[in-house]
């Protein structure tokens, strides 16, 4: 198009906004004032720092580098199959590791670093006090204190290993630091530089070996792990400890040594495991779901022996880009354009906003902290505050929500935003809300027995029903994911009985699933049989509102409580259940029906949750002697397992109930059961 035709188009939709009124025009202001401060801090933001999160470690997984297995580096771990040997399992055997210090030090290694905590006294401090203080070889000792490590140490255990770090003064084995930035629950970033805290491990490694100068002072970007260039090949070696405690293999594993850093540590299925960059993304078999936490020491050495210490782009560069990104929504509100002109610039500036951060990861800028998605949703709120006050008009949202708000909201609440467009943000905004996620077991599998003319039927009259549950309890249908159903109550409008309508809708879509798998019985014989609903219920905020553009937008919510709704849904196979909450989700209703499940740490989660299981028909008696069973079972004692053991024996049908049994019989520290 001539410029004199765009130049038209802006000062029609410029007269336009001018019309709208002060009012409309302070509120435009302040929407894009706050589209260019979402633009710039969305990854400090809840529900957005989860996507910008989410994105970082997409793009940071597509740039990764292939690599052969490192030669530099060695891990030596203590695995499950050494504790089952050693008939021991915490404290992890120091007996052994003295042993195998012995050996290692004879085998040429440039230095060794332990990533274990000796922080409560063991009958082989002594041996290995002595081992430690006769090694030729430099040693790193793990340290951490409470003030930031609270998680991994108390008062009383940091000044026992105060006391045992004290005794190696004089020696080559000397204090490094093992903390790692968890922050969300993932490790992607070097941890912070903390005052009185020793260097990190790898960075004391280092300077033990003589490499001071790769140590990378002061560096906390991103970590950047590798990929391995064979499928199934590490790219950190590790073999057992157990290889190294024998002095007659030190012929034999000398050269696997020589020349290399040596981490000790743990490589078990429930300790010390952390989320990566990796952990959520990528294909199965070349990355892990959690990793231990000393192969993320193994891959900042790596880093540093790399000199792979990434820029970042300077606070005024990301200033500039928000302020592009606001820039470029208005003007292309203004322009107003209503036919087929508007898409490639549209394009163009979602290609860019998404486009950019991909082009610096893979060019070696580090991306963590640089805003994507914030990008996105800065410039629709941007569009849309300008392209409001242009048209000046209820109407367009009053079409708005006729031709879209029917689709996914109950029909009164659908009536009531109609009639009160100002309910509907046209931006996110943080609400609590009960969320409620539904999967249909085994649905995929048996998708490719059938036609698929018979599938899209089956799916169809499956989400059918389960919509109207939904609709029908008065919530908002967020999405459906294949035959998975998410929805939510409390937005855009919350009511009081919210919880209550809820609740009983995660137990009607259980139902609702029953129904369905009868119906599909009874519609054919050869037909496979159909899983049951799991059904999994939180309460928690989310970033709430709607996100698209001009012409497609999807209200949705944004936030870990969706995540922790999913994962309780899926806890429910491994809990032999069908419907699970969690307590603060249920607390919030007024039924009588819940039964209380105990505490759980659902994977990728490090909190643990309290969990609640609907049971109408369960007898009240018998509520009563599991709700103080759950009470006793905080306390560590067996009194609970015997309470539940009892109920088990009454109960002898209910697969949840003897789930539960088995579940206190293996709890781990915190008086919890680890998923996964």
């Amino acid at each position: 198009m001539p410029a004199s035709g765009s130049g038209t188009y802006l000062k029609r939709g410029w007269r336009n906004v001018r019309e709208a009124g002060t009012q409309r025009l302070a509120l435009t202001g302040l929407l894009l004032l706050a589209a260019l401060l979402l633009a710039r801090f969305s990854w400090n933001l809840p529900g957005l720092a989860d996507a910008e999160a989410y994105l970082f470690d997409g793009r940071s997984y597509d740039t990764a580098e292939q690599v052969e297995q490192d030669p530099r580096i060695l891990m030596v771990v203590y695995t499950d199959q050494t504790l089952m040997n050693l008939q021991k399992r915490s404290p992890l055997d120091r007996g052994l590791l003295a042993k195998a210090l012995r050996n290692l030090d004879s085998m040429g290694a440039k230095a060794i670093g332990i990533d274990i905590l000796f922080d409560q006294p063991q009958e082989e401090d002594a041996e290995l006090i002595a081992t430690l203080r006769t090694m030729r070889t430099p040693v790193s000792v793990a340290y951490a204190a409470t003030a930031t490590n609270q998680d991994d140490i108390i008062y009383e255990q940091q000044q026992y290993l105060e006391n045992f770090l004290g005794q190696l003064k004089g020696s080559n084995a000397r204090p490094a630091s093992i903390r790692l930035d968890n922050t969300s629950g993932v490790t992607r970033i070097w941890p912070s530089i903390e005052p009185g805290l020793p260097p990190v491990l790898g960075r004391a490694m280092l300077e033990d070996a003589g490499e001071s100068g790769k140590t990378m002072p002061g560096y906390t970007g991103a970590i950047q792990y590798r990929l391995p260039a064979v499928e199934g090949a590490p790219v950190i070696a590790s073999l057992p400890i157990d290889l190294f405690a024998d002095p007659e293999m030190v012929p034999l594993m000398a050269e696997q040594v020589a020349g290399k850093y040596v981490l000790i540590g743990g490589d078990l299925l429930d300790f010390d495991r952390v989320d990566t960059t990796f952990s959520a993304t990528g294909d199965e078999g070349l990355t892990q779901s959690t990793v231990p936490g000393l192969q993320v020491h193994a891959e900042m050495i790596a880093q540093m022996l790399d000199g792979r210490q990434l820029p970042r782009p300077p606070p005024v560069t990301l200033w500039l880009l928000a302020t592009f990104v606001v820039l470029a929504a208005t003007l292309s509100a203004l322009l107003e354009w209503r036919d087929w002109k508007v898409y490639p610039l549209l394009g163009a500036q979602f290609a860019l906003f998404l486009g950019l951060p991909y082009l610096l990861q893979a060019n070696g800028i580090d991306t963590y902290g640089f805003p994507a998605f914030g990008l996105v949703v800065g410039w629709i709120i941007a569009f849309t505050a300008v392209t409001s006050a242009a048209r000046a008009s209820g109407a367009v949202q009053r079409n708005f929500a006729q031709g879209a708000l029917g689709k996914y909201l109950p029909r009164e609440m659908a009536q009531e935003i109609i009639e009160n467009p100002e309910l509907l943000a046209l931006h996110g905004e943080k609400k609590s809300i009960y969320v409620l996620f539904s999967d249909l077991e085994g649905f995929t599998k048996m998708s490719h027995a059938i036609e698929p003319e018979m599938v899209a039927k089956l799916l169809n009259r499956y989400l059918e029903m389960l919509s109207q549950v939904v609709l029908d309890h008065g919530g908002v249908i967020d999405k459906f994911v294949g035959d998975a159903v998410v929805a939510f109550w409390g937005a855009p409008i919350a009511k009081p009985d919210d919880a209550e309508r809820a609740a009983r809708a995660g137990y009607a879509i259980w139902q609702a699933g029953e129904a369905f798998r009868a119906e599909v019985a009874a519609m054919d014989a050869k037909l496979p049989k159909v899983g049951k609903t799991r059904v999994g219920l939180h309460y928690g905020q989310a970033v709430v509102g709607n996100f698209g553009g001009e012409n497609r937008i999807q209200y949705t919510a944004l936030g870990d409580s969706m995540n922790t709704a999913a994962r309780l849904e899926a806890a429910n196979k491994a809990l032999d259940s069908s419907v699970m909450a969690s307590r603060e989700f249920a607390d919030r209703t007024p039924l009588d029906w819940w039964r209380p499940m105990g505490r759980i740490t659902l994977r990728g989660r490090a909190q643990p949750v309290n969990i609640m299981e609907p049971a109408p028909d369960f007898p009240a008696k018998d509520r009563k002697v599991l709700t103080q069973a759950m009470i006793l079972a905080d306390s560590g004692g067996s009194e609970a397992q015997e309470l539940v053991r009892t109920l088990v024996a009454k109960h002898p049908d209910d697969k949840a109930l003897a789930n539960l049994l088995y579940r206190l019989q293996n709890l781990s520290g915190g008086n919890t059961y680890v998923l996964g």
